[in-house]
C-alpha cells in the first residue's frame, strides 16, 4: 500500500535511514547521508511516499527535495526493504513520488543522481534523461549533501562536474527543452548502451581513487 507519508509514519524513520545506510554499503557505492529527523521531518511536511504491507511492515520510500528557491526537485532516498526487492515496488515508488512532486511543484525541474541502472531505467520512463552536472541545481546546500558520501573526493576532484552518479532531469513540457526530443528518444532506445558507458565510468574513477590511495 503506497501512500503520502505523514506523522504516524514516523516510528519507521530510523530502520529506513539504517536500510538506507546498509544498502549503500552493500553496493559499494556512496549515499548522502539522512538522519532519523531528517526522514522525520519530510514526513511531517507531507513531503514523501511510504510504502507498507497489508501487514503495516514498512516496504519502502523515498522523499522530496526542493532546491533553488523550488526551481529544481529532487526525489531522493528511493529504498526498498530486503523483503519486498524485486517486486516492482521501486518502479511505483517512484512513480507515485513523482506524481506528488509535479503536485507541489508543478513549474520545477526534478532531477535526480544514481548509480543504479535500474533507477535509470525508470527514471527514463518517466521522462528524464541524463545531462551534465552543469545543467542541475547550483544550490551549494544540495552539494553539501555529497560531503558524506564516500565519493566525495572524486566530486571534488572533478570541481563538481563528474562522479559515480549519474545526473538526470526532467523538464516541464512548457519549458525549453534540452536535449532535443530526438535524442531523449535515443537515449531511451539505446538504454544498456548507456548502462554500460555508466559501469566503465564507475571503473576509470573507482581506479584513480585507489591509486590515488596508494601514492
Amino acid at each position: 500500500m503506497l501512500k503520502v507519508a505523514g506523522p504516524q509514519h514516523t516510528q519507521y524513520a530510523e530502520i529506513i535511514t539504517e536500510e538506507m545506510a546498509s544498502s549503500a554499503t552493500a553496493r559499494g557505492t556512496g549515499i548522502a547521508k539522512r538522519s532519523p529527523e531528517y526522514i522525520k521531518t519530510k514526513m511531517l511536511e507531507g513531503k514523501a511516499v511510504i510504502a507498507l504491507s497489508s501487514e503495516g511492515e514498512w516496504a519502502g520510500f523515498c522523499y522530496i527535495e526542493a532546491w533553488g528557491h523550488g526551481k529544481y526537485v529532487a526525489n531522493s532516498g528511493l529504498i526498498v526493504s530486503p523483503n519486498f526487492r524485486k517486486s516492482g515496488l521501486a518502479r511505483e515508488i517512484k512513480r507515485e513520488v513523482f506524481k506528488l512532486s509535479r503536485s507541489k511543484y508543478p513549474h520545477s525541474k526534478i532531477f535526480g543522481l544514481t548509480t543504479s541502472a535500474a533507477v535509470m531505467k525508470i527514471n527514463s520512463d518517466l521522462g528524464y534523461y541524463p545531462v551534465s552536472y552543469a545543467d542541475l541545481t547550483d544550490d551549494e546546500e544540495f552539494w553539501k549533501g555529497c560531503q558524506s558520501c564516500v565519493n566525495y573526493e572524486i566530486l571534488k576532484s572533478k570541481n563538481r562536474q563528474n562522479c559515480l552518479c549519474t545526473g538526470m532531469l526532467y523538464v516541464p513540457k512548457e519549458q525549453p527543452q534540452k536535449p532535443d526530443v530526438k535524442l531523449r528518444k535515443d537515449f531511451k532506445q539505446n538504454l544498456k548502451l548507456f548502462e554500460r558507458w555508466v559501469r566503465m565510468k564507475k571503473y576509470v574513477l573507482l581506479k584513480k581513487r585507489k591509486n590515488k590511495s596508494k601514492s
